[in-house]
C-alpha cells in the first residue's frame, strides 16, 4: 500500500489537539487493513518526521436510529503516533 492509501485523514477533536500539544501525539484515520509498521512508514514518510510507536483503535459502528428505521454506521481505525519530542507535524 502507498502512504497515502494508509493515513487517510488527521483526526482534528479536541481531545487529539491537546495530546499534540502536551504529549506530542497525533492521531490519524488509517486504512482497516494497514498494520503498525505500514502506519509507521506511511506518517515517517508524508510528515518527513520521526516516530517512536503507534497504538491503534479500532472503533465499532454504533447503531443509529431515525423514523424510517435503524442503520449503522461505518466502523473506523484509528492510529495514535508519538513522535519524537524534536518533531513536529503543523496539521492547520
Amino acid at each position: 500500500m502507498e502512504a497515502t492509501e494508509v493515513i487517510r485523514k488527521p483526526m482534528v477533536t479536541e481531545k487529539s489537539t491537546f495530546a499534540s500539544s502536551m504529549s506530542n501525539r497525533y492521531t490519524f484515520q488509517v486504512d482497516h487493513r494497514a498494520t503498525k509498521p505500514q502506519i509507521k512508514q506511511a506518517v515517517e514518510e508524508l510528515y518527513n518526521v520521526r516516530v517512536l510507536g503507534v497504538a491503534i483503535q479500532n472503533r465499532k459502528g454504533q447503531m443509529r436510529r431515525n423514523k424510517f428505521g435503524y442503520w449503522k454506521t461505518s466502523e473506523i481505525k484509528r492510529a495514535v503516533v508519538k513522535l519524537h519530542p524534536d518533531d513536529r507535524i503543523e496539521l492547520f
